[in-house]
């Protein structure tokens, strides 16, 4: 099981950063590295709460459906994967976006990967290896761009 933590900063209110984490619009592949058209498919979509299909072809095709749910009030937001082709059961990513005093928010990121076959097994052993350095680069410039596009 690979278990990465890391946080960031951004100049974006709490408000801001929870629709870049669930904008589930045609352009979402657009703004997530990890994440191609072919492998994006929302299947319900409701107040607090999305059921989609994420992935890319990475690694010869990744993908996971995943349980979004969020308290806009609570300032979090968990993914917890349905299925997946590479990710087993325990899978998730947690968000906790917390004000600053300043101003902007503070993203804690928690990630949980239990690999699935051999194909899961070896992205996770390197998810767990290098995960941490290559997730927080991601969300850092999904951010950065989102504070860009105003």
């Amino acid at each position: 099981m690979a278990r990465i933590h890391f946080r960031v900063e951004t100049e974006l209110t709490p408000a801001a950063v929870l629709r870049v984490l669930t904008d589930f619009g045609p352009e979402r592949a657009d703004w997530w590295p990890n994440i191609d058209a072919e492998h994006f498919q929302v299947h319900d979509l409701g107040p607090g709460r999305a059921d989609v299909t994420e992935g890319s072809s990475v690694a010869g095709g990744v993908w996971e459906r995943e349980r979004y749910e969020w308290d806009a009030g609570a300032g979090r937001v968990s993914v917890v994967t349905a299925d997946s082709n590479t990710w087993g059961p325990g899978s998730r990513w947690d968000y906790q976006l917390t004000p600053r005093a300043g101003g902007g928010t503070e993203v804690d990121v928690r990630v949980v990967r239990v690999g699935k076959g051999a194909k899961g097994k070896l992205i996770e052993a390197v998810i767990a290896l290098t995960g941490t350095g290559r997730l927080r680069g991601d969300m850092e410039r999904v951010l950065r761009r989102a504070e860009a596009a105003g």
